[in-house]
């Protein structure tokens, strides 16, 4: 289940991939379609959160910045046996 970590209230584009930055701030790029390319970041909202290891921090529906425990997933390894 994510958590709220910063209420923000970003208003997203239609083109555009919204992210938390390594400072911890909201920045945007443009996505890349077809044959044209994506654009440069650019910050959108300064925050400065401080981000915790795993843990993975996304923009949600309203515009805030949440964040949601990572899963560890894989198959386990099946032991040989001799």
């Amino acid at each position: 289940m994510a958590k709220k970590v910063a209420k923000v209230g970003v208003k997203k584009e239609a083109g555009c991939l919204y992210f938390v930055d390594k400072q911890g701030d909201v920045s945007c790029a443009k996505m890349a379609r077809g044959n044209k390319k994506g654009g440069a970041p650019k910050k959108v909202a300064k925050v400065g959160i401080k981000k915790e290891a795993g843990f993975l921090y996304f923009i949600d529906k309203q515009g805030d910045i949440s964040c949601a425990k990572m899963v560890q997933g894989g198959k386990k390894k099946a032991k040989k046996k001799k």
